[in-house]
């Protein structure tokens, strides 16, 4: 019989990017926030009991940080790949999301992302192909796989294995910290969990959100 294959998806937590409404993309350099931290240690504390097969992260800086607590408690190991960088927003990476959404081309990132391509960027279909032939060689292995990784790039994995047309992702939301997991068996899908952020007590609290969806957002405030 096929070995079914589960993939767990894993923001990085808050970094200080979000904590300032900054499009960090693919700058290198960011670090966690104060709270991103202690959310880190929360989240090696749940998920610590899970031996996974595998486990691929984002090179960039933010992710590591999210990983480490983990991967030191439990002494496994993770690869870096960049088929799980953030999206590459080209001349739009390090500005504020204020500022972004002022631009006439935020209407068409809203409404239609699947024509828009970032100005010496990534486009959203771009970024979908290149996640999606990742998730499907990896899914060939089997067994427990966690995907630490970025806000967009979650949303868009998302919105294509639960049949939602790309147009939409932005309808999902995926808090600093959260855990998604799909779960695959021969040819059948399970989204079986979507943004659950119930291991950080502390962000059990009425949530405010700025609106400014790009980039995965800042999480509860």
């Amino acid at each position: 019989m096929a070995r079914s294959t589960t993939i767990t998806l894993l923001r990085h937590a808050q970094s200080t990017a979000n904590l300032k409404g900054v499009l960090a993309g693919r700058i290198d350099g960011i670090s966690l926030s104060p709270e991103g931290l202690a959310q880190a240690d929360r989240l090696a504390e749940a998920l610590q009991a899970i031996t996974f097969d595998q486990i691929f992260t984002s090179p960039l800086q933010r992710c590591q940080e999210t990983i480490a607590p983990l991967l030191k408690r439990t002494k496994q190991r993770s690869v870096r790949s960049k088929s799980l960088l953030e999206m590459d927003y080209g001349k739009w990476s390090g500005k504020k999301l204020a500022l972004l959404a002022t631009k006439k081309e935020w209407a068409s990132i809203q409404s239609a992302p699947s024509r828009f391509t970032f100005p010496d960027g990534e486009s959203f279909e771009e970024m979908r192909s290149r996640l999606v032939a990742f998730i499907e060689e990896k899914r060939k292995v089997g067994g427990e796989i966690l995907l630490v990784t970025h806000g967009d790039v979650i949303k868009v994995v998302l919105a294509h294995y639960l049949g939602t047309p790309l147009d939409l992702f932005q309808r999902i939301t995926i808090d600093p910290s959260s855990l998604s997991t799909i779960a695959f068996r021969e040819d059948r899908v399970q989204v079986i969990r979507v943004n659950d952020t119930s291991y950080l007590k502390s962000t059990l609290l009425p949530e405010k959100r700025d609106g400014h969806d790009l980039g995965g957002g800042a999480g509860p405030r």
